[in-house]
């Protein structure tokens, strides 16, 4: 069962899909926020969590995050790591105000970059009583050190210098200037690391296409996202457990390793074998063993 909602963000209004396990008749349940990838929206891999979640007899929350998909914000595109962990948090206050839910039984589940916005938040935000990603990334440390890291310093610090032109620019009128996630064909995505070639197969094929998730960000984000990191406080979360969820082929499964290493317990890095990054947003291969772990997790700690 799902149903059309809205709610406010930092004064913006954010739309989400908020889905009932089919047996629901009353009552209040626990409840599980679903935090979707930089680019993507709540109809792509987020959705296909909470509904499978559902399934498994959860209330689940996916949503846009503000600027992006049918939620509020200007420029469109912008992505904000601090407004996307205010986003997770102001869902988790949703959901507290919902007669589906137990305020006392809610988690969260960040997938790819929101596997390092769900954790941050989660950092500071206590009512978050369960963490778990599913390919996470740290988007401040990719920016600024390329995938796999050895990155120059000078790519970051020219595109800082950039950041601040586009500003002056959008100060004087000028629109935001947009920049591409992934590559848009096959052909242009040769060459690349796995994770964006594949990233290119899910989001501009029909594989995964919505018309929401158009493959841009505004540019200047960077001097935002490259100020962000989202597991240096990670500690924080303890002693509420945290799950990380990666497959033993992901160009990014390092950030799970390397967050998991300075977090607290109780705390669990879970492999799903012969898996890359973008193979655990929906290939039945492994999304159902990935489900049966977080249902199991959520099971434990917030059911408890």
């Amino acid at each position: 069962m799902k149903k059309n909602v809205t709610f406010l963000s930092n004064g913006l209004k954010v739309a989400a899909n908020l889905y009932l396990p089919d047996d629901y008749t009353g009552g209040r349940r626990a409840a599980v926020v679903v935090s979707h990838p930089f680019g993507g929206v709540k109809e792509q891999t987020a959705g296909l969590y909470a509904q499978r979640l559902a399934g498994e007899g959860f209330v689940a929350l996916a949503f846009d995050a503000s600027y992006q998909g049918e939620s509020e914000g200007e420029p469109r595109f912008l992505e904000n790591p601090f407004a996307r962990a205010e986003d997770i948090k102001s869902a988790v206050t949703y959901l507290t105000t919902r007669d589906e839910v137990d305020p006392e039984r809610i988690g969260a589940l960040g997938i790819c970059a929101s596997g390092g916005y769900v954790p941050y938040a989660a950092q500071t935000e206590h009512r978050i009583k369960a963490v778990a990603s599913v390919s996470g990334a740290d988007m401040g440390a990719l920016f600024r050190e390329g995938l796999g890291g050895g990155q120059s310093e000078d790519v970051i610090r020219g595109m800082l210098a950039r950041a601040g032109k586009d500003r002056t620019a959008e100060a004087g009128g000028e629109k935001a200037r947009l920049e591409r996630i992934v590559p848009e064909t096959a052909q242009e995505a040769e060459g690349w690391p796995t994770l964006y070639q594949q990233g290119s197969n899910y989001y501009r094929t029909p594989r995964a296409q919505h018309p929401n998730s158009q493959n841009w960000y505004v540019a200047r984000s960077v001097d935002q996202i490259a100020q962000y990191s989202s597991y240096d406080l990670i500690h924080l979360i303890s002693p509420r457990p945290l799950l990380m969820i990666a497959g033993t082929e992901a160009d990014t499964a390092y950030f799970s390793r390397e967050a998991i290493e300075h977090a607290n317990e109780p705390k669990e890095l879970f492999w799903i074998d012969g898996a890359s990054h973008i193979d655990l947003y929906d290939k039945e291969e492994y999304v159902p063993t990935v489900v049966a772990k977080l249902s199991s997790f959520f099971g434990e700690h917030l059911n408890a």
